[in-house]
């Protein structure tokens, strides 16, 4: 077998068991930071937490397939682990990337629901004023 078959086959499988390990430990750590961010609306919560991984797998795993061509024949089994390195490096970069662009976007929902809880009148209104005639 080429040793560049064999680099591509070690690359897939790793950057894949990378991908689903980081989907479901987001999945399953971020559920609570979601309910918070979603007011305790569990159901909700449950929504957007499968849609963001489904999310993450698409563009992680789309990055993946994309990345996985190289243009250099591999000649030695030191040429693997060299080319192993640099592919897995960037799939590590990017998975990180994601993983904070979720934490950000969610960040800024979730401080615009406390600028909003914040924000209500601190005295329940206690009646209404009619308009003046002429007004």
């Amino acid at each position: 077998m080429d040793r560049t078959v064999i680099a591509y086959v070690i690359y897939l499988a790793v950057s894949i068991g990378l991908t689903v390990w980081v989907a479901r430990t987001l999945s399953q750590n971020g559920r609570v930071f979601l309910s918070d961010v979603l007011h305790g609306n569990e159901k909700l919560a449950d929504a957007v937490n499968h849609l963001l991984v489904v999310g993450f797998y698409l563009v992680n795993l789309g990055f993946v397939a994309l990345y996985l061509s190289g243009d250099d024949t591999i000649e030695d089994t030191r040429g693997i682990f060299e080319a192993l390195s640099t592919k897995l490096g960037v799939v590590l970069l990017v998975l990180g990337v994601m993983h904070l662009g979720n934490v950000y976007v969610l960040n800024r929902i979730r401080r615009r629901g406390i600028m909003e809880r914040e924000q209500l009148p601190p005295v329940a209104p206690q009646g209404w004023t009619a308009p003046r005639a002429g007004a």
